[in-house]
């Protein structure tokens, strides 16, 4: 079995905190003075003092010089997709609405179905070699992507996407396939990001989009390439000499930052270690225990809130085990519910994150949100939901006992009342029933032989499961909690670690058979359709082909019905929350991912050389360093050396 990063937690974080300890000489780090670092220079050749830092979401890059973002395996976490490039609509976090990007306002519908729209551009922008951006990138870039299957998003932008007509060099008319009234969702960011990048007509035209390195990259944004480590550590980017060409300097303004430095130090212990001596600004994902560390070495790091919980629990994607649902036993959800019932989830969330996370049984995180539309009115479904048998899985209770365990291990803030207990740490899970567990195992053809289970074809039953490397450090935990969980019920199940690339292009092709993901188990307003319409039974491939959403092959044909009826009312339409509702109760059934635990996202900052960031008390972005709309952000911060 890989090592497992947990190992015993509290052993674990002691010997951490010494190790930094002595690191850093054993004193508190209180951040230098502006007068101190005014000369200080990065290890890239910056000043310090004009350049964030900022940890690279997915660590090292395997392919440091493809930057071509429609090529399957290629990541541009690295400030490519959050500095460099844009969308036409992008996403308010705080408001929770999208906003024009590159496109000057929001798609206008031209007729009654939703099939036509008119898109006006945003005028004045050029590409990072003065180039203009014009409607011509806009229609180059649909139909190489119409005319080049070998990438991966072309099956499903053809299957949403007719044309895209130039009216005029700043107005586009795009023609759907069928009624489409989020049409700025198809092709904008509301989590992340999206697929549809613009790329530049005059550098992409007379290359194969498919075998396209795109390097050195011409952006659109108020960043362009400057360097990069050819081991793929860290990426460089130089703020724009005409930033007030691109769509921040319309909507914002200047960045302040002259350069930003994304950066993989490696492990945990070392992006710690590195934010505690001032050598990065802005962590995307840590451990709760890392928190404590930095805090108690360094008082300019603050995460999202100040007291407990600390992280920001409103991510909008939660975490769980995933199955490819057309390789077996897994493509009987007798055997997926069985898996289920087979986990102690107040156990898995000690293991996995102190117990600092809302549990969630439906497939869409349990964000505040979302908690007063679906769960809390879903939780009387939930308790008198029963399986085939008439066994009732749900566990009400659930918060009750941790809540209890987190109060006697001394953790401070826990409240006492039910209700708040199940408002902090969620509405409820599946019971852990190791007894009704094996019964529908047995059920399903399962024997169990001396305590060691065995397929129905007789073969021992191990699973592997295919988890994030040195990245998304709750899944990467969460993958080994529940592997211990199953292989105490008697399934040998070990831990496959992959980096990024490697991670989702086996998710993407179905090389897995479960994974510790989130992909389409995110949400972020009462309309469920971002990501609830990637299960539509339409985005399945064969595996070994890559596939763009569904990337589980789950084929429900009455849950494809109901998207079908989300895709075609708008987004303020009473059913919304009604049909939304349906759906999550069909994926509560067929259970093709045991859906765990929202994010709890430690996303510390570094207010040494930067301020103004977000956070809980300054909420004018989500802490998402990794989104599209980071650019926004980056915008925003302020050099301390001007406080």
């Amino acid at each position: 079995m890989t090592r497992d990063p947990r190992n015993d937690k509290r052993a674990r974080g002691t010997l951490l905190a010494l190790g930094m300890a002595a690191a850093l000489g054993g004193t508190m780090l209180a951040g230098y003075a502006p007068a101190a670092f005014a000369q200080e220079m990065t290890d890239v050749g910056t000043p310090r003092a004009e350049t964030l830092i900022v940890d690279m979401l997915n660590a090292r890059v395997g392919n440091p010089t493809n930057m071509n973002m429609y090529q399957q395996g290629v990541t541009v976490n690295h400030g490519m997709h959050q500095l460099a490039l844009s969308q036409l609509y992008d996403i308010d976090t705080a408001a929770g609405t999208q906003i024009p990007g590159l496109a000057a306002e929001m798609p206008e519908a031209l007729n009654e179905d939703f099939t036509r729209f008119r898109v006006p551009l945003r005028e004045g922008l050029t590409w990072s070699d003065g180039e203009p951006f014009t409607a011509d990138d806009v229609v180059f870039t649909a139909e190489m992507i119409r005319d080049t299957p070998a990438l991966a998003y072309s099956a499903a932008f053809i299957d949403a996407i007719a044309s895209v007509t130039k009216v005029d060099d700043h107005t586009v008319e795009i023609e759907t396939t069928r009624p489409t009234p989020r049409l700025s969702i198809v092709l904008g960011s509301v989590i992340y990001g999206n697929a549809f990048h613009v790329v530049p007509k005059h550098i992409w035209e007379n290359e194969d989009p498919a075998t396209f390195a795109n390097f050195p990259p011409v952006t659109i944004s108020a960043y362009k390439y400057m360097d990069h480590d050819p081991n793929g550590t860290w990426f460089l980017w130089e703020k724009r000499e005409d930033w007030q060409n691109t769509e921040v300097g319309q909507m914002i303004g200047e960045p302040k930052p002259q350069y930003v430095l994304f950066r993989s130090y490696g492990t945990e212990e070392r992006r710690v270690l590195a934010m505690a001596s001032n050598d990065i600004d802005i962590l995307t994902d840590i451990s709760p225990e890392s928190l404590d560390i930095l805090r108690n070495q360094n008082d300019k790091v603050r995460g999202w809130f100040t007291d407990f919980p600390y992280a920001n629990l409103d991510d909008p994607c939660e975490r769980g085990i995933h199955f490819n649902t057309s390789i077996a036993p897994y493509d009987d959800p007798q055997t997926r519910w069985g898996l289920a019932l087979a986990i102690n989830a107040q156990r898995a969330s000690i293991a996995t994150f102190s117990g600092m996370m809302r549990a969630s049984p439906l497939a869409i995180p349990p964000t505040s949100v979302l908690m007063d539309t679906y769960h809390q009115p879903m939780s009387q479904w939930l308790a008198e939901f029963t399986l085939e048998d008439g066994y009732k899985p749900f566990d009400p209770d659930y918060a009750i006992r941790l809540g209890e365990q987190l109060r006697s291990e001394g953790v401070e803030g826990i409240p006492e009342d039910p209700e708040a207990l199940r408002e902090l740490l969620g509405v409820g899970w599946w019971k852990h029933d190791p007894e009704q567990a094996t019964k529908l195992l047995q059920d399903a053809g399962f024997t169990n032989d001396g305590g060691q289970w065995k397929k129905p074809d007789g073969t021992p039953f191990t699973i592997t499961i295919l988890a994030p490397a040195d990245f998304e450090v709750q899944s990467q935990r969460l993958a080994f909690a529940v592997a211990n969980e199953w292989t105490q019920f008697g399934i040998p199940t070990n831990v496959q670690q992959m980096q990024a690339g490697a991670f989702f292009t086996a998710e993407n092709t179905g090389n897995y058979e479960v994974g510790s993901y989130w992909g389409s188990s995110c949400a972020i307003t009462p309309d469920l359709f971002v990501r609830m319409e990637a299960w539509h039974k339409d985005y399945v491939r064969e595996n070994g082909t890559p596939a763009s959403h569904n990337q589980g092959r789950y084929v429900d044909e009455e849950l494809s019905a109901l998207i079908d009826e989300l895709r075609a009312i708008p987004a303020d339409d009473e059913r919304i929350v009604p049909l939304g509702t349906d759906i999550l109760k069909e994926l509560v059934e067929g259970l093709p991912v045991i859906e765990m635990f929202g994010t709890s996202k430690f996303v510390p900052v570094n207010e040494t050389y930067w301020t103004n960031y977000p956070s809980a008390d300054n909420y004018y972005e989500g802490p998402w360093w990794w989104w599209s709309n980071f650019k926004f952000i980056n915008a925003q911060l302020e050099p301390a050396a001007a406080d």
